[in-house]
């Protein structure tokens, strides 16, 4: 057998690259991307393979094997073209021309039995002509931090990318926010879409109407394909991401969960959150934690998101002007606050145990509840885990009952805002059926796991890989926020 023939054998034995791979952005022309190479890596250790994503693409995790992994997604032995993407975008507030992936690429678009068009984007694949004089490449603990970030963030109801494999390279890295040198990892991300806001603002930039419509007829064939047939779809589709944008920040919020760079370069056409840098879970319900030690001045702060993602919309309608009337934009982008808190509200009375509440009754408890969060500084997940932990039928007897054997929160009391929000949850709860207890107590710990990311809780994961080289830690870890313990 010659080497052309081994090579094709083993391509062929590969499930990954046997995939049926489109090319839906490929065929767009080269207007749009870059041609690259990836990084020739001196090892390739598999240390994160998501298998809970396998069958979706119509593959049996108990067929493919590591090497199969390795072979695609470290060696990145495979025949179509790497792609990488081309963008501008809005980084704290000021334009940046200079972007683009500078680490990653588009490895390749598969159609998963769903019906949707995936794309496998890489991080960490070395250098392209985006890099800006960097190595293009991923330390180890960031290839774990997305990981992790991805996980629970799906698993806590939010609509993410997630991580398909993350491989250890051999390299070392020198970082300046890391002990160096450090392990370095290359990362295959699954996400419904390349596309970025800065992608359109790119071509504004360059005064392309043309190739901002071409894209954008591209997006909505694929990505919101129930407006292909209507006469006024450029209007209907911004309409619908102000929707999903608007509907991410509340997920977002309700899960305790800062981005902490929410450039434009970093929100997906699609609405699906991706690109877990420097974010954090906050420990206590503060507006303005900040999570990337850069954000000087708060801007990416907690309580700031759903504004961010709401101008991030609206300086995307730069682009779009060429192709939707200013009076839909408009339109589209006013609705954004009810959309926001809408989905916010549902999301929150899930956590507080309720599928549904009257409106006045709603906001009057998730008031009091943010208000009491916020005074207290008990821990912001613990409070709502310990919620489902204890929560009992004699919290309708008397309010003095509820939440009397958890150890966070105040004795009765000693606190006003707590009493309120007690008698306020025995009330509401008096409103209900006994038998409508059992669902509350259901929607409690569906939606209220124990395991919170929390900063200690990855550094407890992060050191015996640094000092012992054990995954042990890590792999129970995300067991725990896959079975949402």
């Amino acid at each position: 057998m010659t080497l052309a023939e081994t090579r094709n054998y083993k391509n062929s034995s590969n499930p990954f690259l046997s995939l049926k791979y489109e090319s839906a952005l490929e065929s767009l022309g080269d207007d749009y991307y870059d041609e690259v190479a990836a990084a020739e890596f001196p090892q390739h250790i598999l240390r994160w393979r998501n298998d809970l994503l396998l069958p979706r693409l119509g593959l049996d995790p108990q067929v493919v094997k590591d090497e199969d992994f390795i072979t695609a997604f470290g060696k990145f032995d495979r025949r179509k073209p790497l792609l990488a993407m081309r963008y501008h975008g809005y980084q704290f507030g000021e334009y940046n021309s200079l972007l683009g992936d500078g680490r990653g690429f588009l490895y390749g678009q598969v159609r998963g039995l769903d019906g949707e068009l995936y794309d496998f984007g890489t991080k960490g694949s070395g250098r392209t002509p985006y890099s800006r004089g960097g190595d293009g490449l991923l330390t180890l603990k960031g290839g774990v931090r997305e990981v992790l970030a991805a996980e629970t963030l799906h698993y806590l109801g939010v609509r993410t990318s997630r991580c398909l494999s993350m491989i250890e390279t051999g390299l070392s890295l020198w970082r300046g926010d890391e002990p160096s040198p450090t392990r370095s990892s290359v990362m295959v991300r699954m996400s419904s879409s390349h596309i970025r806001f800065g992608t359109f603002e790119r071509l504004h930039y360059l005064q392309r109407p043309d190739l901002t419509k071409k894209l954008l007829d591209h997006v909505i064939q694929e990505y919101y394909r129930d407006l292909n047939a209507e006469e006024d779809k450029y209007a209907l589709f911004y309409a619908q991401l102000v929707k999903r944008v608007a509907e991410l920040a509340a997920q977002w919020m309700a899960a305790g969960f800062c981005h902490a760079v929410l450039n434009t370069d970093n929100m997906s056409i699609t609405g699906e959150s991706f690109d877990y840098g420097p974010y954090a879970f906050i420990p206590t319900y503060d507006p303005y934690f900040i999570a990337a030690y850069f954000d000087y001045y708060g801007r990416y702060c907690y309580s700031h998101q759903p504004s961010i993602c709401q101008l991030n919309l609206e300086m995307l309608q730069e682009p779009f002007k060429a192709i939707i009337d200013k009076d839909d934009l408009k339109f589209g982008l006013g609705k954004f606050d009810e959309y926001y808190q809408a989905e916010y509200r549902s999301l929150m009375l899930k956590k507080l145990g309720f599928v549904e509440l009257p409106h006045p009754q709603a906001e009057e408890l998730l008031n009091l509840t943010i208000e009491f969060l916020k005074d207290s500084k008990v821990g912001y997940h613990q409070f709502f885990y310990e919620m489902a932990r204890t929560f009992s039928s004699k919290w309708r007897d008397e309010p003095g009952f509820v939440m009397n054997t958890s150890d966070i929160v105040p004795v009765p009391g000693a606190s006003g805002l707590f009493d309120d929000w007690c008698i306020l949850y025995h009330t509401i709860l008096n409103d209900f059926d006994s038998d409508r207890l059992d669902v509350i107590s259901q929607t409690l710990a569906i939606h209220n796991p124990k395991t919170a990311l929390l900063r200690p809780v990855i550094e407890s994961i992060w050191e015996p890989i640094v000092q012992e080289d054990n995954w042990q830690p890590f792999y129970d870890l995300i067991k725990a926020i896959q079975s949402r313990k």
